[in-house]
């Protein structure tokens, strides 16, 4: 309550000062050019005066009841926000973006991947509601009592650690979590960014990979309760926009890394770096030949914010960076970032159904959303490599 008090009144001193900016300037016109009086009736100018008092007293009205018509740079005061899986590592940041912004954020998340460190920050900020619940059953009161703005839905194990661990959980996960999210997004009208994954396209054989490639996807493999969840989360998206209209903005999101993420998510960068943090063997799957693209996390939460703000763009769209590294070059480059390393690099017999090439095609983010990633490679491994260092330091 403190905040919006503070909020109203900041408005109003800045009227105050407007108006009485705009009545100096009127003396000025009024004073030095006297021939406007002569050319204008003393009845036409006193109307004129107390219109333009009234319309200042109106914007005051509205500045200080109706906040978001008018709002300032950076600010979306009103509005709200929910966030699935907003504990994660990726869900986490769009978090940090959200409160910068303005935002009344509601994030969700059982913990499963998410931790509660990343959002510590927030916890006690009047804008800022964490509600502990898993997405597979139906949204609890303290999220349905809110009127939605914007939803993201990223909540999902996104690492073949986590989703091979509890397959049926993933699937489900994906499945009915979209379901409830798209259920809430038609109640209130309101975008909803479905965070979908490169995963869809498999083991591709078309390179670099555009939103209209289908994919070549094992559907019975170890792989697939990832996979073909998110492609059955898709499905749900476009039946539902079909159907009942519902704003749907699908993002297929590719390798992405950055600080938060997982020491034990099995990821490349992740395992690469804390591997080189404690001096063990940097291990590589295969030959080391397989190629991905890494992104950034804030090239991907920038993404994220341009397309459910755009107003007709409904998707899919990748959203990754088209620079490709083979496997084994990146563990070179993730080891020279941990200074007096001692790992080595070890090559292990590789996973199944692990892709041998993946790269997006952005020319569609770069087209419609005005999107490219922009934080250097080397720049997003230092920031990530000092994250990793500090928590390991503090017994992580």
């Amino acid at each position: 309550m403190a905040c919006v008090i503070a909020r109203a009144i900041e408005r109003i001193l800045f009227l105050v000062l407007l108006f009485l900016l705009t009545r100096f300037l009127f003396s000025f016109v009024f004073f030095f050019l006297p021939f406007f009086f002569y050319c204008a009736a003393r009845i036409r100018l006193r109307i004129w005066i107390h219109f333009l008092l009234c319309v200042h007293v109106c914007v005051v009205l509205h500045w200080v009841f109706c906040p978001t018509l008018f709002k300032m740079p950076g600010e979306n005061f009103g509005e709200v926000v929910l966030i699935t899986g907003g504990s994660g590592f990726i869900g986490s940041h769009v978090v940090d973006r959200a409160m910068r912004e303005g935002y009344t954020v509601v994030a969700v998340d059982n913990h499963y991947t998410g931790r509660e460190q990343n959002i510590a920050h927030h916890i006690d900020k009047e804008n800022f509601h964490f509600v502990k619940h898993d997405v597979r059953h139906p949204y609890p009161e303290e999220v349905l009592r809110h009127k939605y703005n914007y939803i993201f839905h990223l909540a999902s194990p996104a690492s073949p650690v986590h989703y091979q661990a509890d397959p049926i959980g993933t699937t489900l996960t994906c499945v009915n979590g979209t379901y409830h999210s798209l259920l809430l997004a038609q109640r209130d009208d309101c975008p909803v960014l479905i965070a979908s994954t490169s995963e869809v396209y498999g083991d591709p054989i078309q390179h670099p990979q555009t939103e209209e490639y289908w994919g070549n996807v094992n559907c019975t493999g170890v792989r697939s309760c990832y996979d073909e969840g998110k492609r059955c989360a898709e499905s749900l998206c476009f039946d539902f926009h079909r159907k009942h209209g519902v704003k749907i903005r699908v993002a297929r999101i590719f390798n992405t890394y950055g600080p938060r993420m997982c020491f034990n998510d099995g990821r490349i960068i992740s395992n690469f770096l804390i591997q080189s943090l404690r001096g063990e063997d940097i291990t590589v799957y295969g030959t080391g030949t397989q190629t991905r693209s890494f992104q950034y996390c804030d090239d991907l939460v920038e993404g994220f914010f341009r397309l459910i703000r755009h107003p007709t763009e409904i998707g899919p769209v990748n959203l990754g960076n088209p620079d490709e590294y083979t496997v084994l070059d990146m563990a070179k480059k993730v080891r020279d970032f941990v200074p007096g390393t001692k790992s080595n690099i070890c090559f292990l017999s590789p996973c199944e159904d692990d892709p041998k090439q993946r790269c997006p095609d952005i020319s569609k983010a770069r087209r419609v959303l005005g999107w490219t990633p922009v934080v250097p490679l080397s720049e997003g491994l230092r920031r990530t490599a000092e994250d990793f260092a500090v928590r390991v330091s503090r017994g992580e």
